[in-house]
């Protein structure tokens, strides 16, 4: 299947989604910092012959609005919604990597009556870490860009499937390939992140949940042992040599277990 191209506007903010179609319980894939929506496409092309899958480049990210001046914690929830609502997504599924992730938990535990499930990759409640910011914003920098290729980015970012994945949401032109964001843009996306923990917010969501971790993860232990604490019914799984970017790593294996879980929680 392929996916066709759907615009949402709320408050003049353009959100651009990737709709799969699909027959059944929809399912909304939120990438994470710096990322877009085609990171999805290898697990929303397995996915889409049973569920709704509609992927979402969020504000900031991809085709949708690159500088918008909300970047709020609240903003990209409120985006979410809009999402849901007006591609009339009736209750899904909410599927988010590391800081989708934690939209799509706030937006879980904010909003019950929008989300059937939730499903967390490599994302949590975190902790205050007010370097958090300044080391993206020196990672970014550290980026030669323009990029000579794609390749040359691909392999700079990563490698193997991990820098085809980053490598596909950049732009050509002017002779170089360049990233489909702002920089400032995504340092100031975490500056509430930076500020406090969200395990309140994790203890206020009521639906079913799955949590993936990679073996490698940047959730420490003792975070991924407060969660299940808080919430015991959650169900948690690590997936062996995988990294913090897990959905492209390993997309066969994140599928399978979505599939698990979709089937006996949220069909």
């Amino acid at each position: 299947m392929s996916w066709s191209e759907r615009t949402v506007t709320r408050d003049g903010v353009r959100l651009v989604c990737r709709d799969w179609g699909g027959p059944g319980q929809p399912v909304m894939l939120l990438h994470g910092l710096a990322g877009h929506a085609g990171e999805w496409d290898a697990t929303a092309r397995r996915l889409s012959p049973r569920y709704r899958v509609v992927a979402v480049d969020q504000r900031g990210h991809g085709a949708s609005e690159r500088r918008p001046q909300d970047v709020s914690r609240a903003a990209y929830v409120t985006d979410v919604i809009t999402v849901i609502d007006q591609l009339e997504l009736r209750r899904p599924v909410l599927v988010g990597q590391s800081l989708g992730g934690h939209t799509a938990m706030l937006t879980a535990a904010a909003h019950p009556e929008w989300a059937r499930a939730l499903v967390l990759i490599d994302a949590g409640p975190g902790g205050a870490n007010p370097d958090a910011p300044a080391e993206v914003g020196r990672w970014l920098d550290s980026w030669p860009i323009p990029f000579t290729s794609r390749e040359a980015a691909a392999q700079f970012l990563g490698g193997g499937l991990i820098g085809e994945g980053w490598a596909a949401g950049l732009e050509e032109r002017d002779g170089g390939w360049w990233p489909h964001f702002d920089r400032d843009v995504m340092v100031r996306s975490l500056a509430e992140n930076a500020r406090r923990s969200y395990r309140d917010e994790w203890e206020q969501v009521t639906c079913p949940t799955l949590v993936v971790l990679a073996q490698d993860s940047i959730i420490p232990p003792q975070e991924a042992d407060d969660m299940l604490r808080r919430r015991p019914t959650t169900v948690a799984v690590s997936i062996p040599r995988t990294g913090h970017d897990l959905h492209l790593e390993q997309p066969g294996t994140l599928h399978n277990l979505l599939s698990y879980f979709l089937h006996e929680f949220a069909d």
